[in-house]
């Protein structure tokens, strides 16, 4: 079962798998991230990859396509300067350039509406290419 409604304009729906799956991500820490992509025959967002809580930031970025457009949450575990144990979730959208422009569009039209699916996201990125979301730059958004 998924979540549609509206017209093409306003991107695609959800699948259900898709909001479970982040929830686990944030809720019980099942997954260091997940990768979603979008099903243009279904026309909602579907979980493409999880990454378990031992794999790195540089697995992460590994996992995203160098010519197709992804949404990723990221789980960055960190200490903070009064040696606090932290946790802040990122939600990146990926869009290289290479990327087809029709189908850029369709992502940029459907980011608003599944980033607001997914709730206590704390910093959003968007990049075009790797350096816009490297490890240094997620290291400086949550600190």
């Amino acid at each position: 079962m998924s979540f549609r409604g509206g017209n093409a304009s306003s991107g695609m729906g959800v699948a259900e798998h898709s909001k479970s799956t982040y929830l686990e991500l944030q809720r019980k820490k099942v997954f260091r991230y997940v990768i979603f992509k979008i099903d243009e025959k279904k026309k909602e967002v579907i979980v493409e990859k999880t990454g378990g809580p031992t794999e790195s930031y540089d697995d992460f970025a590994a996992s995203l396509p160098e010519s197709d457009c992804r949404y990723a949450v990221y789980d960055f575990d960190f200490v903070t300067s009064e040696n606090c144990q932290k946790s802040k979730i990122f939600f990146i959208a990926w869009s290289p350039s290479a990327s087809r422009i029709r189908f850029k569009m369709l992502c940029a039209t459907s980011n608003d509406r599944f980033r607001r699916e997914l709730k206590a996201i704390h910093y959003e990125i968007q990049a075009i290419d790797p350096t816009e979301m490297d490890l240094e730059v997620i290291r400086e958004r949550a600190h």
